[in-house]
């Protein structure tokens, strides 16, 4: 009997000997199993706390970059309205300047006009005056170079071959001639030359070549400014009150 209990002690302290390694090194395993799960929780513990920090970074990051984008929306905006301002002023100099040029070119036509008639009175007054008999020669003479048609009856100097006669020096034209000078062919010196009427002035004698228009009053040559005007290779006399028109004339002094 003694013996038996000394063999189940000694088999169930071998039992007990064995068993405590054994579940120390299945508390050690599980230890190491648990550390991962432990590192893992330290972790994500962590990840938080860092995403909590990025967070007021990336808001950070955010508002600079919308106010910099409100900065550039504004300088842009504002660069817009100072090329609309630009442009208006330079419309409005432009405009501006267009009404004192026409101003100018209105002033001064008016005071060439204002010495065109104080020369033509002057010359009036200087000019002995015609008689009655020249009137008629005059009259007469105009009237019969009255076109029936004037499209089919007049010519050009380029249908004439070309202006071959005196021209006048560039200095006197300036000064005499042109669309800025114009008179009126009354009282001054007439005659007839070659059945063409003829007129005397600024020196030079003018002979009308062409026949003038039948739709002209009949009475231009006493009422209308006239002026004389080289173009188209010859020179031509100019109604201003039929613009457009040009009756060929020869100039001779």
């Amino acid at each position: 009997m003694k013996a038996t209990l000394v063999i189940t002690s000694a088999v169930l302290a071998l039992m007990l000997g064995i068993a405590v390694p054994v579940f120390a090194q299945n508390d050690k395993q599980g230890d190491k199993q648990d550390q991962p799960k432990q590192q893992q929780k330290a972790n994500d513990q962590v990840r938080p706390a860092q995403q909590h920090d990025q967070q007021p970074q990336n808001q950070g990051k955010q508002q600079q970059q919308q106010k910099q984008d409100q900065n550039n929306q504004q300088q842009q905006r504002a660069q817009q309205q100072q090329n609309q301002d630009n442009q208006q002023k330079q419309v409005q100099q432009q405009q501006k300047q267009n009404q004192d040029n026409q101003q100018k070119q209105v002033q001064q036509q008016q005071k060439q006009d204002q010495n065109n008639q104080q020369q033509q009175r002057a010359q009036q007054q200087q000019r002995p005056q015609r008689t009655q008999e020249q009137q008629r020669v005059e009259q007469t003479t105009f009237q019969s170079h009255r076109a029936g048609n004037w499209q089919s009856d007049h010519r050009s100097w380029q249908q004439r071959g070309g202006y071959n006669g005196y021209r006048i020096p560039d200095d006197r034209y300036r000064g005499y001639f042109g669309s800025q000078h114009y008179f009126r062919i009354h009282d001054l010196p007439f005659m007839v030359y070659g059945g063409f009427p003829r007129f005397q002035y600024q020196g030079y004698w003018i002979t009308l070549l062409d026949p003038w228009p039948e739709n002209w009053s009949n009475d231009w040559y006493d009422n209308d400014d006239v002026y004389i005007n080289y173009g188209n290779d010859g020179y031509y006399m100019y109604n201003r009150r039929y613009p457009g028109i040009g009756i060929a004339v020869s100039i001779s002094m």
